[in-house]
């Protein structure tokens, strides 16, 4: 952790990475040595769609015990012809095993008018989640409220997961609270410097927090503007150790305890 300016004997877990795309193409294993050797001890790896299906796999086939892929069709890629896409998706899902149901959920930032379609997709996809027991990574950008109507529609009891890049705010909070089996992904955005996210953090609670990057998006100061990657996960983990006024040791071996909790990826093998 020296090179990064942060020293712990807890390694730690980046729970949403796309290290699998284009952007790495030219120095990707530079970037999983960087990762390795500041700490970090595994990188989940959501789908996002057909396109992604076979770089995926291909860094999975290559770093086996580091990478874990969950399998999903991201709500971006969700238009009128969307049956042929989750078609595809839900096929590989018989051909390995995967430690989420991901990148899932409703982004209504663009436009609504998919919105139907985001429905039926993000509900399938619950499903999965709900029948092989699998936990689920929900992205959500302007539809906080049809993505509780749609986790309310299929069951809250029977499912479990994580708000990708949780947004910040109190009344968010305070829906997802409703729902035990759920955490919160806190990435980069948390260390900028005009964020509303520490206030309502320290609300959540440190229990309530998993680690992520959304590599290559949304890199933490003070990388902020560059490509994100694995390894800059150690300025969101110094920041939130600083939100809670603990020792980084502390906060990490929480966040662990809870991501262990979420994603069972101990007893996953390749």
């Amino acid at each position: 952790m020296q090179e990064f300016g942060f020293k712990s004997s807890v390694k730690i877990i980046d729970t949403h990475t796309h290290i699998y795309l284009k952007e790495f193409d030219a120095d990707r294993n530079e970037v999983i040595r960087r990762a390795k050797a500041s700490g970090i001890e595994a990188l989940l790896l959501p789908n996002v769609d057909v396109t992604t299906l076979a770089p995926l796999f291909n860094l999975c086939d290559t770093e086996p015990g580091f990478v874990f892929p969950m399998m999903g069709l991201h709500p971006t890629s969700v238009d009128a012809s969307y049956v042929s896409q989750l078609s595809q998706v839900e096929k590989a899902l018989s051909l390995r095993r995967y430690c989420g149901i991901g990148e899932i959920g409703i982004d209504l930032y663009w436009d609504r008018h998919h919105l139907p379609e985001q429905k039926i997709v993000f509900e399938e996809q619950l499903q999965w989640s709900r029948v092989l027991q699998l936990p689920v990574s929900i992205h959500v950008r302007n539809a906080f409220a049809e993505v509780f109507d749609s986790i309310y529609k299929v069951g809250t009891n029977c499912l479990r997961g994580v708000f990708h890049c949780f947004g910040g705010t109190m009344e968010e909070l305070e829906e997802i609270r409703q729902l035990p089996r759920f955490k919160l992904g806190v990435n980069g955005i948390v260390t900028f410097k005009k964020s509303p996210l520490p206030e309502v953090l320290r609300q959540a609670g440190l229990e309530m927090l998993l680690l992520e990057t959304d590599a290559p998006y949304l890199a933490p100061s003070p990388y902020r503007g560059k490509r994100n990657e694995p390894s800059f996960l150690w300025e969101t983990a110094g920041k939130i150790a600083s939100i809670f006024e603990t020792d980084l040791d502390n906060a990490l071996e929480t966040i662990k305890k809870s991501t262990l909790k979420i994603f069972d990826i101990q007893h996953i093998s390749f």
